[in-house]
């Protein structure tokens, strides 16, 4: 199993950093800190981080073809003008905010938006995750699920990842990449409390078609083989709680990662300092691009 290091790259204690995509047309790193409601872009050149609020919870950030950001929040889907910061309500069909919000979301290779609800009470069958077409007309595509998070496309487009992280899996689908249907839903990767190595969160994939998951209560990220569900590389992480992670840069061949705070006592966070910042891992493998939003 190879082992890669990360080193932190912009140390801005976020209080639950979430969400990365990489926005090809600025160059630069979307993300967002969930419970301080932020919008975050992060330029790797000038080590600059621009920061918008959208008022509440915000899970995911993620460019659309015009120019704008699509985030989801507490209340639903909205489009935030980075030029003003104005935000637009677009879409909510998961209305349960008093105990739901929006969590981890990708676009597929057409730019559909597939973006799934999370559960405070992680009550099973509360949460769902929805497909949003260019008008943000949407389908629910996996239904009673308790935390929905990690997700992705196989290179050739023709199988969809998924994770719901209370069931420590990471589940495919077969895809059509054509209507964006998905079908015959299978276990890939089983990671059960006894390996000890934390809950699968946030997930990318790169051009081998292995996978990369943040690991909960880990202090890594985990690479996979989703054709043999084997553990074949461990990113060490200086912080407890890895949520997610994507591929950027030019060559896709830089692994940005971002961390929360949350979760940890003040004896820890003295112990892990740099524990809500992002951190770029350099694997020697390219990976998947982040597909802007279609509408």
């Amino acid at each position: 199993m190879q082992t890669y290091q990360a080193q932190c790259v912009l140390d801005i204690q976020a209080t639950l950093g979430e969400g990365p995509s990489w926005d090809v047309a600025t160059k630069k790193l979307l993300w967002v800190d969930i419970e301080n409601s932020l919008v975050n872009r992060f330029d790797p050149e000038t080590g600059k981080n621009e920061s918008w609020t959208v008022e509440k919870e915000c899970s995911f950030a993620i460019a659309s073809v015009k120019g704008d950001i699509i985030a989801g929040t507490r209340d639903g889907i909205v489009r935030l003008d980075p030029a003003t910061g104005d935000i637009t309500k677009v879409a909510n069909p998961d209305t349960n905010s008093d105990t739901n919000r929006f969590n981890d979301a990708k676009c597929d290779p057409r730019g559909r938006l597939f973006a799934g609800t999370i559960s405070d009470t992680r009550t099973p069958g509360d949460a769902n995750c929805y497909r949003f077409d260019s008008q943000f007309n949407y389908e629910t595509v996996v239904p009673g699920v308790v935390n929905s998070n990690g997700l992705c496309w196989s290179p050739d487009q023709t199988i969809f990842y998924y994770i719901d992280t209370a069931t420590r899996k990471v589940d495919a689908f077969d895809y059509d990449v054509e209507t964006g249907n998905i079908t015959n839903r299978r276990t890939v990767v089983d990671i059960p409390e006894s390996m000890g190595i934390g809950k699968p969160d946030g997930m990318t994939i790169d051009a081998e078609g292995m996978l990369w998951t943040g690991m909960w209560g880990g202090a890594a990220v985990r690479r996979w083989n989703p054709s043999t569900g084997e553990m074949i590389g461990t990113i060490e992480m200086p912080c407890p709680n890895v949520t997610s992670c994507c591929f950027a840069g030019e060559k896709l061949d830089q692994l940005y990662i971002v961390t929360p705070r949350k979760g940890l006592n003040d004896e820890q966070l003295k112990q892990f300092p740099n524990a809500g910042g992002i951190f770029l891992c350099e694997p020697g493998v390219k990976g998947s691009e982040t597909f802007p939003f279609a509408g």
